[in-house]
Parts: structure tokens; C-alpha cells; sequence
């Protein structure tokens, strides 16, 4: 004889669940049809049973019924018992026989270069992230009123998928007055940041298998855009007058230099070899891509003018961003192009879809048009140049490590002199909530180790205990 279904079996209901008592009884049943707990043509007991073996009411199981019955599963006639009558689905397996890998383009992209130096939960004295207690929240929040009320037409649209015109304009008259840098707005494109720049770039210039220089050590970001292109990656090694052009390998396509401020290292491409390096760009057909890190940071020397100033061609590509002026959060970077690729990266950027919010971009040009921004700019230069020179002198006073006088950004670069410690380092820091990266990591060569120390946020007694616990942990 074809019993009942025995409901209290499979349905575990709730009066505090998220969904109706219906609901829940609905999808029970019906997950147990699915995997094969409940079969084909099996009954299930009249609404009256079903309501008292369940304890609830004869109305949230006819309500149940009638969802399942609406689904197709379900045949009620009257006078007689519900019945299952779908073809069995397939059981659920605990392993599966299903198997699509990864492209070799999608192995490229997802490469976790940065598990062992980035964390979201950054804490304190994290390299490349600036101090959030001095965003200009006030000034940000009323700009941004005041943008809204406008009802302006590009907040009701999707607006131009290369960044707002206001924004362009601006930053093509701020790319003239501060570093040298002659473009219209027409070439300037804004993006998410010089991640999506770079991610861009690799994908619109070069074929998968091509060369790509980078510095040696070097931003993780350009390796990660770069791989996931299907790039081959040469590391160039870098000195006190930074990355040495005659060491560049053949065939190269793409040059990635950070020539204001090196990442990490903190060094700056002399003269001589900013014109070496556009020689030998020309004379390879390799674009460069000048990534201008950290050179609103700069209080160390003469300051010279963005390597795409000196360019007599169309060989650099200018990437930078308003992370460390304002806040990462904010998702606003840009890229200068020569004129010939204005046509080719604007389809590219429509394609691809990496486009930034229009309001933060318009926020944004109304803030580098009042002067705010340069205020800003001006204040917080101040206060890191301060923390950068005392973090340094602190760090000197420890014979275990190297470190060199930055000549501006807001990280250091300290080498350890013996091998073997940055594991120890990083967990002994992490206890006390600092979040230095992991030098080694940035370095294709493997030859660096040490850490890369954020100065941003750091005061006086930061710095102490952050010396202290490094200090100690070197000394064991």
C-alpha cells in the first residue's frame, strides 16, 4: 500500500524564518523532490493531516500545496490524495562528473601575487594607502550636496564611458601646469584606478606570449595585468638612479616604470636615463607606461617634470590616479594616450566596461577647480614628509636593517641585512596590529628581503612601537 509521505520527515519550519510558513513548506517538499527523498508518484497526506502532523494550520498547507500544484509537481483533484506525478530529477551526487577549467587567460588573471602583501583588513602602516582621518570629509560631503541638487544630466545617464568632460578638462590643465605634460582632454581617458589602466592597456597593445619589462622590485599590479594577459614578465633591475635602459631585453612591448618615486624602493629615474629609456623605446617600437607613483610626494631634490614631458613621440602612456591625494575608496584613476590611441582605447573602454562613477568624477572636477584639492594636496604633503623622515630616522638607529632616506611617496623600503626573518617580522607585527607587505614578494629576482612600511598614518608613538616590535623580533 502507497503511503502518505510522512512531511515532518523533511520539513523543518520556522516562525522566525525569513520566509512565510508557506513558503518554507513549499520549498522543503520541493527540495526533497529534487533529490530524490521524495519519489515519483508518492502521496502526500490530505491538508487536515498534514496540518496536524506539522502543527500548523490547514491554510498554510493548502497554500503549500497550491504553490507546488502551480510548479507542475503537485496533482490535487478533489476528493483525492496529492500525488507526485513529475519524472524523477536527476539526485544530486555528492561529487560531480561536471568539469569546465579555467582558460589559460582565466589562470593568468587569477594569479594571487598579492595574497602574502595585501589584506583587506589593512591595519596600520600599510604601504601605498593614505591616513583616512585626513580626507576632507566636510568639503567631499558638501561638493557632493551640492552636485546632487543640480540634478545634473550626467547623473541620469550612463554618461561618456571616458570620464566626464568637467574631469577631463581639469585634469588635462592640472597634467600641463604640474608636470609639463602637453594633452587635450580628448586624451585623457578616467578609469577605475591604474589597476584598470594597466589591465587595459595589456589587453588592447600587446598579443598574449609578448614581452612585458617591468622594474625589479616592482608594483604588484603591473605583474598581475600583465600575467593576465598572457604576458611574459622580464624583470629589470634597479638602482640608485633607478631602472638601467640598456638592460632591457629584446623584443620588448611594454615598459612598466614608476620613474617620479620607484615602487618600492623609493628611488628616482635620473635625467640621463629617462632619455635613454625613450630612445631605446623608440629604436624597440615599445610603449612605455609611466605609472607618475607618488609624485605629488616629493620633497627631496630638484623635482623633475613626468617622463612623458621629454617624450618627442608617441611612445608613453601617462597612468595616475586620486588615491593617495583623496581616498582608494573613491575609484577615480586616468590615463593620458597618445593621439593616434584616443579612437582605439575609447571603443576599448566602451567595450570592456571599466568605466568610474560619474558622480565621484564630477565631485571630483569641482574640487580641482576651486583649488580644494591643491589645499589639500599642500596640507597632507606636509604632515607625510614629516612622518616620512621620522620613521627613518628611528629605523636608522637599527643595525639589522637598510633603509634609505626617502625622497618623498608614503612607504619606505627596509632590507634586512640577514636573510630568512620577514615570516617572523610580519607575524610579530600583525599581533600588534601593523600591516606592513612583504618586501621578497615584489621581487622577481628573489634577492630583496625585508618590508615595505607605510608612513601615511603613523605618529610619534606608532613609529615607536612599530620599531620597537621589529627590533626585538630581529634581535631573537
Amino acid at each position: 500500500m502507497n503511503r502518505p509521505v510522512f512531511l515532518p520527515a523533511f520539513c523543518l519550519l520556522s516562525a522566525d524564518g525569513q520566509d512565510t510558513m508557506p513558503v518554507q513548506l513549499y520549498r522543503d517538499i520541493l527540495a526533497a523532490i529534487r533529490e530524490g527523498r521524495i519519489k515519483k508518484g508518492s502521496k502526500l497526506p490530505s491538508s487536515r493531516k498534514a496540518a496536524e502532523s506539522l502543527g500548523v494550520s490547514r491554510t498554510t498547507v493548502n497554500a503549500a500545496y497550491e504553490l507546488l500544484r502551480a510548479e507542475g509537481v503537485l496533482s490535487v483533484r478533489q476528493g483525492a490524495v496529492p500525488a507526485i506525478h513529475v519524472p524523477e530529477w536527476p539526485v544530486k551526487s555528492e561529487t560531480s562528473s561536471f568539469s569546465h577549467d579555467l582558460s589559460k587567460r582565466g589562470q593568468g588573471i587569477c594569479k594571487d601575487l598579492r595574497r602574502n602583501s595585501f589584506v583587506a583588513d589593512q591595519g596600520r602602516m600599510s604601504p601605498g594607502v593614505p591616513d583616512e582621518a585626513l580626507f576632507p570629509a566636510q568639503e567631499w560631503a558638501r561638493l557632493s550636496r551640492q552636485m546632487a541638487r543640480r540634478k545634473h544630466g550626467a547623473l541620469s545617464a550612463y554618461g561618456s564611458p571616458y570620464g566626464a568632460p568637467a574631469l577631463r578638462a581639469v585634469l588635462a590643465e592640472r597634467l600641463f601646469t604640474d608636470r609639463g605634460i602637453t594633452v587635450s582632454p580628448d586624451q585623457i581617458l578616467v578609469t577605475t584606478g591604474t589597476q584598470a589602466s594597466l589591465s587595459l592597456i595589456a589587453q588592447v597593445m600587446t598579443d598574449p606570449g609578448e614581452c612585458a619589462a617591468v622594474e625589479d622590485p616592482c608594483h604588484l599590479g603591473a605583474r598581475t595585468a600583465f600575467l593576465g594577459a598572457g604576458l611574459t614578465v622580464a624583470p629589470v633591475p634597479v638602482d640608485d638612479d633607478g631602472l638601467d635602459p640598456d638592460l632591457l631585453p629584446d623584443q620588448t612591448r611594454l615598459i612598466y616604470i614608476t620613474p617620479s618615486n620607484q615602487y618600492p624602493l623609493g628611488c628616482r629615474l635620473s635625467l640621463s636615463r629617462r632619455m635613454m629609456l625613450l630612445e631605446k623605446a623608440r629604436s624597440m617600437q615599445a610603449m612605455v607606461l609611466e605609472d607618475d607613483y607618488d609624485s605629488e610626494f616629493l620633497w627631496r631634490g630638484k623635482e623633475i617634470a613626468a617622463l612623458t614631458a621629454h617624450a618627442a613621440g608617441e611612445e608613453v602612456i601617462y597612468l595616475s590616479s586620486a588615491s593617495k591625494v583623496l581616498l582608494p575608496g573613491l575609484r577615480v584613476g586616468w590615463m593620458a594616450v597618445p593621439e593616434r590611441l584616443v579612437g582605439p582605447f575609447r571603443a576599448a573602454i566602451r567595450n570592456i566596461g571599466i568605466m568610474a562613477n560619474v558622480h565621484a568624477q564630477l565631485v571630483l572636477a569641482d574640487m580641482m577647480r576651486s583649488g580644494l584639492y591643491r589645499g589639500q594636496l599642500r596640507r597632507i604633503s606636509r604632515i607625510y614628509e614629516n612622518r616620512g623622515k621620522a620613521l627613518f630616522q628611528a629605523l636608522s638607529c637599527n643595525d639589522a636593517v637598510e633603509v634609505k632616506e626617502p625622497d618623498g611617496g608614503v612607504q619606505l623600503a627596509v632590507r634586512f641585512h640577514a636573510g630568512g626573518r620577514e615570516t617572523d617580522a610580519l607575524t610579530a607585527l600583525a599581533h600588534h596590529g601593523f600591516r606592513p607587505a612583504r618586501l621578497s614578494t615584489h621581487s622577481l629576482s628573489g634577492t630583496m628581503e625585508g618590508l615595505i612600511v607605510g608612513f601615511a598614518d603613523a605618529n610619534e608613538n606608532t613609529i615607536r612601537k612599530f620599531c620597537s616590535v621589529l627590533e626585538q623580533v630581529l634581535k631573537q
